[in-house]
């Protein structure tokens, strides 16, 4: 069993190695050479296909509920946030670009993959930083961007959805934009999920887990001409999030 899961874990990593390596210049190379017009919807072909080949890669299998068409509106997506895994779940379901941590972008591999895609990265203990990034959502949202969040800030190892940061609903509000709300649940057996250790623990761990289920359950939008302050819309979100959280737990235990 231990070596079966070595094996797993030297395989899913090499994996991950080789096929960000080679996709990241094939897919700037082909953005360029694509009209601007066209260049967007070449970043979301690039972008699901290695999602979907993350996904199948480290064994992780969503079992999907509620609408994941956007019509061609932007939106901003919140969820919570459960695992490495959630990153590539939401983009190949929704597509756009996901707001992330600033550190993020200098790693190794994984930071250049996420700047060429256009992530918008956010120092959160930085206050100059939090506005950059308010506008910088803003700005996107208002250009017809969608935009992925997490606005618990980091991830946790459980179902209870914690306190959301005010930041992208301000945006949300000064685009005019609405929220998606959508709640994750890995089985409880999943090696794919957080269970309160470093990155580098999750991902290795991640690498070597046998194949799990994560269920992903997406809400009615909600409107952002329903809330008059930035307090009210975050509030909304929560509670649908965290309503959504425990369908999804449902869906893939069959209990909450």
């Amino acid at each position: 069993m231990k070596v079966r899961r070595e094996l797993r874990r030297a395989g899913r990593i090499a994996g991950f190695g080789a096929l960000t390596s080679a996709m990241v210049p094939a897919f700037l190379a082909h953005e360029r050479l694509a009209p601007s017009k066209g260049r967007a919807r070449v970043r979301e072909q690039w972008v699901g296909a290695w999602c979907s080949m993350m996904l199948r890669l480290f064994g992780v299998t969503p079992i999907v509920k509620g609408p994941i068409s956007l019509g061609g509106r932007a939106y901003l997506v919140v969820a919570n946030h459960r695992s490495t895994a959630d990153i590539p779940l939401l983009l190949r379901a929704f597509g756009g670009s996901v707001v992330s941590r600033s550190d993020l972008a200098q790693w190794p591999l994984v930071g250049v993959a996420a700047r060429a895609v256009g992530t918008v990265f956010v120092d959160r203990s930085d206050v100059l930083s939090g506005a950059r990034t308010i506008r910088a959502v803003a700005a996107r949202l208002a250009a017809g961007d969608t935009i992925i969040v997490f606005p618990e800030g980091t991830t946790f190892p459980d179902d209870h959805v914690r306190p959301f940061r005010d930041g992208a609903f301000v945006a949300t509000l000064r685009a005019g934009a609405d929220v998606l709300p959508v709640g994750l649940a890995y089985q409880k057996t999943s090696g794919a999920a957080f269970v309160g250790e470093s990155f580098p623990a999750h991902l290795a761990r991640m690498a070597a887990a046998a194949p799990s289920r994560v269920a992903v359950c997406v809400g009615e939008p909600i409107s952002a001409a329903s809330a008059v302050r930035a307090a009210q819309l975050r509030e909304k979100a929560h509670t649908e999030v965290q309503r959504l959280v425990y369908a999804a737990r449902e869906l893939v235990d069959g209990s909450v």
